[in-house]
Formats: C-alpha cells, sequence, structure tokens
C-alpha cells in the first residue's frame, strides 16, 4: 500500500510543476470558460460583477496557459515587472474581471518568458483566433445536451481545428470550459494526453448568457 501510495504523490508531482523556469514550456492551451457556468457554481456567492443581467459574458478568456507535452510549469520566477492595475482592467472586457487577469498573470504568465503587455497581448491574440459559436450565445433558455454537442459546434465553427486539439470539461454536471491547444505561434495543433479528458456527459446543463 505504501508503493503505491508514494507513486501516486509521485505521479501527482509530475503533472504540475511550480517554479519552473520562465519561457521554458511546449505549448499553450487556450482555456475558454463559459461564464453562465462559473456564476452558477461561484459567482453568483461571490457578487462578481459578470454574473449581473445584462452583462451578455458568454465563453470568456480564463487563460493562456503554458503546457508541456506532459504537465505544466506555473509560478515561475521572472524579473519581468507585474502589470498595473490599468493594465488588468483592460482585459475585462475578455475575462469578466481585472482579478482573474492578475492572477492568471502571477500563475501562468510569469512563465511565458514575456513581459506582462505582451503576454495580455497574446492572450488576446490568441483568444480572438478562436470563434466562439454565435449559436451558443443565442440560446434563451437553460438546456441539457451532450457535451460533444459543444465540441462538434467549435470544430465546425473553427475549420483549422480537429478534435484531438480541444477538450470540453464540466463541473457540477454543467458545460464548463473548452480548451484549446495551441503552438507557441498560436497554430492550432494536437493537445497533449493530460489535455485531451472529454467531459462525456450526456446530459450536462447549458445555460444561456445573462
Amino acid at each position: 500500500m505504501k508503493r503505491v501510495l508514494l507513486a501516486w504523490v509521485l505521479m501527482a508531482g509530475m503533472a504540475q510543476a511550480e517554479g519552473e523556469p520562465t519561457g521554458i514550456f511546449d505549448y499553450y492551451v487556450l482555456s475558454l470558460s463559459w461564464t453562465p457556468t462559473w456564476c452558477a457554481v461561484e459567482g453568483d456567492d461571490r457578487g462578481a460583477d459578470q454574473c449581473d443581467p445584462g452583462q451578455g459574458y458568454g465563453f470568456t478568456l480564463h487563460g493562456l496557459w503554458p503546457q508541456f507535452e506532459s504537465g505544466w510549469p506555473s509560478f515561475c520566477p521572472t524579473r519581468a515587472r507585474a502589470p498595473s492595475r490599468g493594465m488588468t482592467g483592460a482585459m475585462v472586457d475578455i475575462m469578466g474581471s481585472g482579478g482573474l487577469a492578475w492572477h492568471q498573470w502571477r500563475k501562468h504568465g510569469v512563465c511565458s518568458g514575456l513581459t506582462a503587455p505582451d503576454y495580455f497581448a497574446l492572450s488576446r491574440e490568441a483568444y480572438e483566433r478562436v470563434t466562439r459559436p454565435d449559436l451558443l450565445r443565442r440560446l434563451d433558455q437553460e438546456v441539457r445536451l451532450p457535451a460533444a454537442v459543444i465540441e462538434e459546434a467549435f470544430l465546425e465553427a473553427n475549420p483549422d481545428l480537429e478534435p484531438d486539439m480541444l477538450t470540453v470539461t464540466c463541473r457540477s454536471g454543467r458545460i464548463q470550459e473548452v480548451r484549446v491547444c495551441l503552438t507557441r505561434a498560436l497554430e492550432p495543433r494536437v493537445c497533449g494526453a493530460d489535455v485531451v479528458r472529454d467531459c462525456t456527459l450526456g446530459n450536462a446543463l447549458f445555460s444561456p448568457m445573462r
């Protein structure tokens, strides 16, 4: 039993590295969060502004994450200057809050090897390169659907993507995120085996935008 536990701990440690040298990674994961799900599970209890009626947030940018072929770096040491409040505030239109932008820089951006302005500019470019299906934005009531339907919608809206280049995640029985794998030049690429873990729910909740 002790050997099994030790092996599990070692494997878990390999999956996520903290304090890795900045700028050393293999590709990016662009994480797009369906805001109504985040609001229902977490944001409403926080009184988050992006959850107010009429805000119109759909798939927002959760983050642009440096990734290894297996695992990912985080909290890398860097000499890059931290972003200003104005800089993180400028990301609210696609991220929902300046606080999230700050957190993403502190955890993931520092591992990119970029300055904060360049990291946020690259994040915005990556976000704009992926078409979010307009049909999903037009829903006016909550529906239940297979998570695979969301993947198919993204594949149809983005002909350059193939099934192994993105994954759909769920949380609390709801569609949570779409994660797209990109090269360092922001071209679509096949995801690593630890990223391609599609949600298999056949009746996931999908709430309309507010």
